[in-house]
């Protein structure tokens, strides 16, 4: 039986074009934290659930457990900077950036630049499977704005031309 290494699993994922999304919560103490994830799925419309994975040596996942609320951000096409900023080993990833706290979910950062759509989130279920946390989330709320999203493959983001132009204008 053949082994498939890390490299070839993230070799065979990175050639596919997939959205990108932060997902932002806080701490036991309030502090705003986030990741940015293009793991992430529709599970159901009725309940509206969605489905984020999370690595498990991910420094927001402890918020995210202990809170079990979270708001899933779909990054516009000029959410590249977001993306690597919350990509990145940072302490202070909200340094600098404008967001709001949820209404559905009180106090959970909502990003008010670079996203095409969010949704704020309960934690209804967690799955540990491999060396990550499949957080399956109820939808409390939904906003999308008329823009164009962001995709990113094989390291690199653009902006994904496909969406005619009267939906963008909407």
């Amino acid at each position: 039986m053949t082994r498939v290494e890390t490299a070839e699993f993230r070799k065979f994922f990175g050639s596919i074009p997939t959205a990108v999304g932060v997902v932002t919560t806080v701490d036991r103490a309030g502090r705003p934290q986030g990741l940015t994830c293009n793991a992430f799925s529709a599970v159901s419309p009725a309940p509206p659930l969605l489905l984020v994975c999370v690595d498990r040596n991910s420094r927001t996942l402890p918020s995210l457990l202990a809170r079990r609320a979270f708001v899933l951000h779909l990054l516009a096409d000029d959410g590249e900077e977001t993306a690597r900023v919350f990509a990145s080993g940072s302490d202070d990833k909200f340094s600098g950036l404008s967001w709001l706290p949820g209404e559905a979910v009180p106090g959970i950062p909502v990003l008010e630049k670079g996203v095409l759509a969010h949704a704020e989130c309960t934690l209804e279920r967690t799955v540990e499977t491999g060396d990550h946390h499949l957080l399956i989330g109820r939808m409390k709320t939904v906003r999308v704005h008329p823009r164009r999203p962001v995709l990113y493959q094989r390291g690199s983001f653009r902006a994904w031309d496909g969406l005619a132009e009267e939906a963008v204008q909407a």
